[in-house]
């Protein structure tokens, strides 16, 4: 069983930076990707940013050019620096890995961006 444990939510002002770590431990088979959805109430979960196990990465249309993913591959962690906030960048946000057993969510931490 994976488990990931998520840190670096908070609150922030509009215009602000934040950085979102996310470990990843336990019987952890071939990673194929670790990464960040985000959901906000009534919306669906969307994709941030995922790191594949290639190098390549996938981003969301709205955090492109403001946000970055890394990964550490020797540690299992992923990581998520985001720049330049938005109100609308306001939500849950969960950590996500991906194996060949499927895939396995962070429980989320909260990010509130204040205008």
């Amino acid at each position: 069983q994976v488990e990931l444990v998520e840190s670096g939510g908070g609150l922030v002002q509009a215009g602000g930076s934040l950085r979102l770590s996310c470990q990843a431990s336990g019987s952890i088979s071939r990673i194929e990707g670790m990464g960040w959805y985000r959901q906000t109430p009534g919306a669906q979960r969307e994709l941030v940013a995922v790191e594949l196990s290639g190098g390549g990465k996938n981003y969301g249309d709205s955090v492109k050019g403001r946000f970055t993913v890394s990964r550490d591959k020797t540690k299992n962690t992923v990581a998520l620096q985001m720049n330049d906030l938005k109100s609308e960048d306001s939500g849950v946000y969960f950590c996500i890995i991906l194996t060949s057993r499927g895939p396995t969510w962070g429980q989320g931490t909260q990010v509130t961006v204040s205008s």
